[in-house]
């Protein structure tokens, strides 16, 4: 059953803050996994996971800045992982499930914004195999992990993927780059391996879901050079974030409600923004949000899951 993209009217909203979701939420022997957990959105989310009581892994590419970023955060460890290379996701799974610890959240968080065009792996461009492939095949390495009485999958799209469906002729811009294009096919990506991973994981007990987290100004945009931010409208002349963008602790919110909310319970594979289910995009405006037909598309979404399974030859989840 394919979850209609239909607010819920869960009493947050767009200013609602990390805290905020998880009042009153008791994560006390719960363990959470967040990639990119030691900076921009990824920080604020380890956190207050952390200070609702779970216990959570940090991987990361720069274990040493992730060690310093996490330094004061109770509850947390980090392990060396660089979601590029498929050996080290295999390496620090394994490493993982050799803690015999269940895993009750995994949020996929780490990624790329529009980068130079950069090839990685087996030749794969570096936002949808960063962003997208190496995160499939993370989530099905720790499968065994997943707690048997129901976890959750939270993967962090964006309503970046307005700009782009998936590019089924050239996913890998062989035939031109475009930084924007390739950023947005791989939050397509997220979406639909979210849609898929709960169709097939929904008999055990596992959910997913994809969420985005709202505009906001993080190190995600280190590439994009300040004078283009202003040229995009992110900030006002004096340099502050324009309107309609939130802070890192609203922009953390959804994903930490979406791996915890009992209202979601009956809506595995949906699409979130501002701690509700997202409605269909009435509009091309990504600050405005919703989602586009092609991010919750069930045939498109088991395409991709087959594309995916060949390119990382993962396929624990059928």
């Amino acid at each position: 059953m394919i979850t209609k993209q239909m607010k819920i009217g869960t009493g947050f909203g767009a200013h609602s803050t990390a805290d905020d979701a998880l009042a009153g939420t008791d994560l006390t022997g719960t363990t959470a996994l967040v990639t990119g957990g030691y900076s921009g959105l990824g920080l604020v989310t380890t956190r207050a996971l952390a200070r609702a009581g779970a216990h959570v892994v940090v991987p990361a590419r720069r274990p040493a800045t992730a060690e310093q970023a996490l330094h004061d955060i109770p509850r947390t460890e980090v392990y060396a992982l660089d979601l590029a290379e498929l050996e080290s996701v295999r390496a620090f799974s394994e490493r993982f499930l050799e803690t015999g610890r269940p895993l009750d959240i995994l949020i996929n968080g780490a990624g790329l914004m529009a980068c130079p065009e950069l090839r990685v792996g087996a030749g794969w461009e570096a936002h949808f195999a960063i962003n997208h492939l190496g995160h499939f095949a993370l989530t099905h390495h720790l499968r065994p992990a997943f707690a048997p009485a129901g976890a959750r999958v939270v993967s962090v799209a964006s309503s970046g993927h307005f700009l782009s469906d998936i590019r089924w002729d050239d996913i890998h811009f062989h035939t031109g780059y475009d930084r924007w294009l390739a950023y947005a096919q791989s939050k397509t990506a997220n979406a639909l391996f979210a849609l898929h991973l709960d169709t097939l994981g929904a008999d055990s007990g596992l959910h997913a879901f994809a969420v985005h987290p709202g505009s906001i100004l993080t190190p995600l945009q280190r590439h994009i050079p300040r004078e283009e931010w202003l040229v995009q409208g992110w900030v006002t002349p004096d340099g502050k974030p324009a309107d309609g963008f939130k802070s890192p602790e609203q922009g953390a919110a959804t994903a930490v409600w979406a791996a915890t909310s009992p209202l979601l319970d009956s809506h595995g594979g949906a699409y979130c923004q501002d701690c509700d289910i997202a409605a269909p995009a009435a509009t091309d405006d990504m600050l405005i949000g919703g989602v586009k037909p092609w991010a919750t598309d069930p045939e498109a979404a088991s395409r991709l899951w087959e594309l995916s399974s060949r390119l990382t030859g993962m396929n624990a989840f059928r």
